[in-house]
């Protein structure tokens, strides 16, 4: 008779299936992230006197099913950034692990389709897929976006993929990248703003307060107010927090009606920014005596300036283009008087003018002759000596001028035409009248 039994608190049990066969079965679930393997150690005995045993031990490995989800090491993360970064820097490392074994454990990290001011968050950051790391795409203005924040997803490879989530916040902080703003008083380039002191004025007396914002945060928008330069260093003073311009004596007669103040505004970030502004103070009772002695300020003589400049390259240019359209009209007008002068000395040929035939019947003999004459012209001819006569017994016509016979039937003469003479070459036929 054999009796076997298992050692040890595990969750397993023996049984027997038929004579002299055991079966080892669980008698409980198994997770392999508990227990990934077990050495299970079973014991046989007979029930002789003595007892004898035997024994042999069993190792079992545990398979592994894509039962768990990545779990990241924080339920939330919030990561700090200064503005101005270079695109690409890294930022921060989410992180997520996975109880699974070997492909079922390899987590990959995925942005979660999100947008920023209806912009999409995946133009703002990047993240890797294998490693975590969160990388900023974009530089950074604080003036612009203070912080935002999106989701990240952990996936791993198993089948069907499980996935976690978590939230990231991202901290934009300031740097001072940005001077003070002067509000008042407003700097104009082409008027004159001037504070009014009586001359009566008592110590204290408050000329006016500049008034400048800084659009940065923090220490760097602390604001400070320091005289610079002025007329009379004696006579104003400027505090230092709230930029008010007050009187630190009494104004008396002697104190010239126009005085000027350059009034620094610093903020208090490292390194220090800084802005300018000019406070224009008239000390008088009256403002036509103010009007008398703010006229010569240095912006209204540059406002002059650039007006005499713009009236002398006006000026300039009109001259220019007078001067290259007389030149055109000389260049043209001498241009046609030698293409004239060219036209007068050569020897063109002329184009013929045919004038109406001329019939002369007052011949002698028994048939009446015709007489027909063909005379070339110039174009340009307005004038003609040309005179036809009777015809002779020779048969040759009266001109001007002796004309030469050159072919038989046909004479020439040279005809003034004008002012220029030229050479009309007569033509003449013998008809037959019935």
């Amino acid at each position: 008779m054999v009796n076997c039994r298992i050692n040890g608190n595990i969750p397993f049990t023996i049984s027997t299936s038929s004579h002299d066969f055991y079966s080892l079965v669980s008698d409980s679930d198994l997770d392999r992230e508990v227990a990934s393997q077990y050495n299970i150690t079973v014991t046989c005995s007979d029930e002789g006197v003595p007892s004898l045993s035997s024994s042999v031990t069993l190792t079992l490995q545990i398979s592994d099913v894509n039962d768990n989800a990545p779990v990241f090491e924080r339920s939330s993360y919030e990561a700090y950034i200064v503005e101005n970064n270079t695109p690409g820097l890294s930022i921060f490392t989410v992180k997520a692990r996975d109880a699974d074994w070997n492909q079922n454990a390899r987590v990959s990290y995925i942005l979660e389709d999100s947008s920023v001011n209806g912009v999409p968050v995946s133009s703002y950051v990047s993240v890797s897929a294998d490693s975590g790391v969160i990388h900023a795409v974009r530089s950074f203005d604080y003036e612009q976006i203070k912080d935002f924040q999106f989701r990240v997803k952990a996936q791993d490879g198993g089948s069907p993929p499980l996935s976690s989530n978590v939230t990231v916040k991202i901290v934009i902080q300031d740097q001072n990248d940005n001077p003070p703003q002067v509000l008042y008083p407003v700097q104009t380039g082409g008027s004159v703003v001037a504070e009014m002191v009586p001359r009566a004025a008592d110590v204290g007396y408050l000329v006016t307060k500049v008034v400048a914002v800084d659009v940065d945060s923090g220490q760097n928008a602390w604001l400070s107010y320091k005289l610079q330069k002025a007329t009379d260093r004696a006579l104003f003073e400027v505090g230092l927090q709230n930029g008010e311009i007050r009187t630190i004596r009494q104004v008396n007669d002697k104190d010239a009606v126009k005085q000027r103040l350059t009034v620094i505004v610093e903020d208090n970030g490292q390194p220090s920014r800084s802005a300018a502004v000019i406070v224009n103070v008239a000390v008088a009772d009256s403002f036509p005596e103010v009007l008398s002695e703010f006229t010569d300020f240095t912006h209204d003589k540059e406002y002059n300036d650039n007006l005499t400049f713009y009236l002398v390259l006006a000026l300039a240019v009109v001259s220019f283009l007078f001067i290259t359209c007389v030149v055109v009209i000389i260049s043209v007008k001498i241009y046609r008087w030698r293409q004239s002068r060219t036209l007068y000395h050569s020897n063109l040929p002329v184009i013929p003018y045919y004038p109406p035939r001329y019939s002369d019947t007052l011949g002698t003999g028994t048939l009446q002759h015709v007489y027909n004459y063909e005379v070339c012209r110039t174009t340009d001819s307005r004038k003609s000596d040309c005179k036809f006569g009777r015809a002779g017994s020779q048969n040759r016509q009266s001109f001007g001028t002796q004309p030469s016979l050159q072919t038989p039937g046909e004479f020439g003469a040279e005809i003034g035409f004008g002012l220029k003479p030229v050479k009309v070459w007569i033509t003449f036929f013998l008809e037959d009248t019935l």
